[in-house]
């Protein structure tokens, strides 16, 4: 498995990929001004459901923003109940 982060201006995709195909995808905008990360949606194709690859793409986004100093905002449902069960989160984690 390999993350790629196609970052564009403000936004971007982070995608997770096996050796064939794209397993899901997780957006994201970024307040440079504000040094935030807001996670918009994660999605994970139906083939490969129950296995933990949004908690991945959570996990990388993460990675992502901690490397650029900034918080994160998960406004997805998913990424802020994966990440409100993570107890290393609390430096970054914005909740609201």
């Amino acid at each position: 498995m390999r993350f790629e982060n196609n970052k564009s201006g403000n936004g971007g995709v982070l995608t997770l990929n096996n050796e064939v195909k794209e397993i899901g995808r997780l957006t994201y905008t970024i307040f440079p001004e504000e040094n935030k990360l807001i996670i918009s949606f994660v999605l994970v194709h139906p083939e490969f459901e129950g296995r933990g690859m949004g908690k991945y793409l959570v996990e990388e986004a993460i990675k992502f923003a901690r490397e650029n100093n900034w918080k994160v905002y998960p406004h997805c449902s998913y990424a802020r109940s994966v990440m409100t069960r993570m107890s290393d989160v609390d430096d970054i984690l914005l909740k609201n």
